[in-house]
């Protein structure tokens, strides 16, 4: 079995950069109403909520808890058009290339980062190890990324 991929291993991180670049201003996403320059400011903000730079109000969901919650973020596969917080839908872009340049750097940022920080809680999945972030983020952006065909 294929070792799970997450942004805290390098290559991974490499391959998500090449194809965060690789996506078009005017791409048409395969689902959702997101643009891509909106797409890369949800993917951003996403990053930002797990530096804990930016903190959206916490869900009391299903999906806090096991074995749910580890279905989520390391097996099954993301939905689509999945509800999210609106503080990371709600930023609307001017430009693409500022959010690939701010995404491109906070994806670097993470393999930067020390795992055995204090991470902050997820607003709908909990208190998570710094693998699960690491999973989740990559997972997240993935998803994304798929979206938009790269």
């Amino acid at each position: 079995m294929p070792a799970m991929k997450s942004m805290w291993n390098e290559e991974d991180r490499r391959a998500l950069c090449r194809r965060i670049g690789a996506v078009r201003p005017d791409a048409a996403p395969r689902w959702g109403r997101l643009s891509a320059p909106q797409m890369m400011a949800h993917l951003t903000d996403s990053l930002r909520v797990a530096f804990g730079e930016l903190a959206p109000a916490p869900r009391k969901l299903p999906i806090r808890y096991p074995p749910l919650k580890q279905l989520i973020i390391y097996a099954l596969p993301f939905p689509k058009n999945a509800p999210t917080a609106p503080e990371v839908i709600s930023r609307r872009p001017a430009d693409m290339q500022p959010e690939v340049t701010a995404l491109t750097a906070l994806v670097e940022r993470f393999g930067r980062e020390a795992q055995n920080r204090a991470w902050p809680a997820h607003p709908a999945f909990g208190p998570m190890s710094a693998r699960a972030w690491g999973v989740l983020m990559y997972r997240h952006t993935d998803h994304h990324l798929r979206q938009f065909g790269v």
